[in-house]
């Protein structure tokens, strides 16, 4: 009896044990993690001349990562909006037919064919946000070289395009990122839509041609339902005068919505009750448990958001969000 009961007792501590092991990977996979955004943005522009159209071009780096709760990044993705705007020697701004962000151009951005790169830009970046999961984003940072390409460790990952905006926009992001309900099992995507405004130039008025690009960044789970979710806007204006001549200042420096805070003015001069941040943080919490065909149905027939969203808190346009999101699926 006695050897029966000693065998039952290392029988039900194994299983304890073993059981025990279970929950601890549960409960590690289950860990959540935290999700941030993160923009680097340049701009530049030209003069229009007789032969040749004016330019203005704002590029912005795009980062997401899931970050855990010693600072580490476990996921990230990458994208960038190179967006590309024109306007005539007689100050006539030129509308573009539709945008695109590099990983949405894919194959078609066309560094193998022409440029001699064994991979093309999407699969660099994504070389890129493997080699810096595990890392911190001082460790980031130490992987850009002084010509702003990556290190030979960055290089031998297949990455050898520049990378300093990749890392500026990763710092941001892990600075940025907040408590989500997001797991190291999620996939993390960012969707991009960019809106173009134009006007052109008069005697009394300078021409514009406006770029507006809305970012939002998603953890998605297995079936396909958001566990986290953020969002972004940068918002670029070119000017130019009745010759085409530029006046644009490409020394200042451009930040998001988000990065400007309570000095966007929604509160103090738009008679809104939330600025621009707290309205789109607003959008992102009913973004939650969604998939992104039901994200982009949050919007009306006024192009604001449907009745939970503006109960939310989030009472601005959101055809941008909405059409982001669309991306995401």
């Amino acid at each position: 009896m006695k050897k029966l009961f000693a065998l039952l007792l290392v029988s039900v501590l194994a299983l304890t044990a073993v059981t025990g092991c279970g929950k601890s990977e549960t409960k590690d996979e289950a860990e959540s993690l935290k999700l941030g955004l993160g923009v680097a943005v340049t701009a530049s522009a030209t003069d229009a001349t007789e032969d040749k159209a004016g330019q203005g071009q704002a590029t912005t780096t795009v980062a997401a990562v899931l970050v855990d709760a010693e600072g580490k990044i476990v996921k990230a993705f990458i994208d960038c909006a190179d967006n590309k705007v024109g306007y005539t020697f007689d100050g006539k701004a030129v509308a573009n037919d539709s945008f695109k962000t590099k990983y949405e151009t894919g194959k078609d951005y066309n560094m193998v064919a022409y440029g001699g790169a064994k991979l093309e830009w999407y699969e660099q970046a994504d070389a890129f946000c493997a080699l810096i999961a595990g890392k911190t984003a001082d460790e980031v940072k130490a992987l850009i070289a002084a010509d702003a390409k990556g290190t030979e460790e960055v290089i031998n990952a297949g990455c050898t395009i520049y990378v300093s905006d990749f890392a500026k926009a990763v710092e941001k992001a892990v600075a940025n990122a907040t408590d989500s309900k997001a797991t190291k099992n999620d996939t993390i995507k960012i969707g991009a839509y960019t809106a173009q405004t134009t006007a052109d130039a008069t005697e009394d008025k300078a021409g514009s041609n406006k770029v507006e690009t809305t970012f939002l960044a998603a953890a998605l789970s297995a079936d396909g339902t958001v566990t986290a979710a953020s969002s972004d806007c940068v918002e670029v204006t070119f000017g130019f005068d009745l010759e085409g001549k530029s006046a644009f200042d490409a020394s200042a420096e451009i930040l998001s919505k988000k990065e400007k805070g309570d000095a966007y003015g929604m509160v103090a001069y738009g008679g809104a009750k939330n600025e621009w941040y707290q309205q789109a943080a607003a959008f992102d919490s009913v973004a939650v448990g969604k998939t992104p065909a039901e994200i982009a149905g949050l919007i009306g027939e006024d192009g604001r958001g449907t009745e939970d969203v503006q109960t939310a808190g989030c009472t601005i346009y959101v055809s941008g969000f909405t059409a982001a999101a669309a991306k995401l699926g």
